[in-house]
């Protein structure tokens, strides 16, 4: 018989304990995926941020605004080839749970700056035409079941008051990575009553999106923009739109980290339930180890065996956990789109996450049978054949 086939043969031998540790590796394997694709998903804006585009926001706090007038001096500095700026909205859809992303934009320019963000001629004209419009994700607009047409009351926290927008348009994103949660509308619309309600943050931005010629001239046009403010009542801090959106991800840093860990914490059970599983099976088989010793087996093929039979076991779990983790996180996904879509926009399992689950868990399983394999080198002959298991 083969060595190959002795592996088999041993690994099944005992179906039962076989059948719960290879269900325990799964369940792993599955918790292990669940949870990268969780911290996947919060670096999802990161990810998708474009190596051109720089955020300038207000030096300080990015609730304090800016003002309206530094567009104009940040088109014309060296190497920037367009100028946007939005705001934070804050409003909520019927009531307090329905809240999703909102920006007040300058539409023509925001657009034109955000090409991920695909809308058809007609919608965009009609956009663009209508300061009451607005458009919406294609995930938004199927959460709440808009269509173009619908007017979408919305009540303002951060700007009082009942607001009401038309449903213009509802964009697709061009990559998988494009948040399709977000909803977007006239910035002339907003200032135009806050000129009413608040006038001394009229004629003022949250941010201003900048984008470059070249990716290699961000630190130069970042220096310009800051040193051009600085000392200003209004000084800036500009960072890629990279930066930006890490500095959301740091808010759950904490969050990250533990998610982390426990997917550590995983692995680590991995570990010990197939130690513990080889280490039983290495207790049963001392006498049959014994026996092989004096048949001529070597101690490398005694490891060779132990180690098979670790990595056979690890891979018909990694394998059903790898098959049990697709259908699972797309309906966690989908859970997760339905009840916290704003805070997850894009979850989705990459083929990355299930080739890493499965190679640490294979690597995990190499790991486990280091100590019964060293067991079982060092057996004497002798004492083997004295062995009662």
């Amino acid at each position: 018989m083969s060595l190959s086939r002795l592996i088999v043969r041993n690994a099944l031998r005992h179906k039962v304990r076989a059948a719960l540790t290879v269900g325990v590796i799964a369940l792993v394997v599955l918790g292990f995926g669940l949870l990268q694709t969780t911290v996947d998903a919060w670096y999802a804006g990161v990810e998708a941020s474009v190596q051109n585009r720089l955020i300038a926001r207000h030096a300080v706090s990015l609730s304090i605004h800016l003002p309206i007038a530094y567009r104009d001096r940040i088109a014309t500095l060296a190497g920037v080839t367009g100028v946007s700026y939005a705001n934070w909205f804050g409003g909520v859809h019927r009531d307090a749970k329905g809240f999703f992303p909102q920006f007040a934009i300058e539409p023509q320019s925001y657009l034109d700056l955000h090409p991920e963000f695909q809308l058809n001629a007609a919608e965009r004209d009609a956009f663009l035409r209508d300061r009451q419009g607005c458009i919406v994700g294609r995930k938004l607009a199927a959460q709440y079941g808009w269509k173009l047409g619908d007017r979408i009351p919305l009540k303002g926290n951060l700007y009082p008051g009942d607001w009401e927008f038309v449903v213009r348009g509802i964009y697709q994103g061009a990559e998988p990575a494009t948040d399709e949660t977000l909803f977007l509308f006239h910035w002339a619309y907003l200032n135009e009553r806050r000129k009413t309600f608040d006038p001394d943050r009229a004629n003022s931005v949250g941010w201003y999106v900048i984008r470059v010629e070249n990716p290699a001239q961000a630190p130069q046009v970042v220096q310009a923009i800051d040193t051009g403010f600085a000392n200003s009542v209004a000084e800036t801090k500009t960072e890629t739109e990279q930066a930006f959106q890490m500095g959301f991800v740091a808010m759950a840093g904490t969050l990250i980290f533990a998610l982390q860990l426990m997917a550590a914490l995983l692995n680590g059970i991995t570990l010990l339930v197939l130690a513990n599983a080889l280490i039983m099976s290495l207790r049963e088989r001392t006498r049959e180890y014994a026996v092989m010793k004096t048949l001529g087996f070597r101690p490398a093929h005694l490891a060779v065996l132990i180690g098979g039979e670790s990595l056979v076991i690890a891979a018909l779990g990694a394998g059903l956990g790898a098959a049990l983790t697709v259908p699972t996180c797309n309906a966690y996904g989908a859970f997760l789109s339905s009840r916290l879509g704003n805070f997850f926009p894009i979850f989705a399992l990459k083929t990355q996450t299930l080739l890493l689950t499965t190679s640490v868990t294979l690597l995990v399983s190499t790991a486990a049978a280091v100590v019964p394999m060293l067991q079982a080198v060092r057996i004497k002959t002798s004492e083997g054949l004295r062995h009662i298991g």
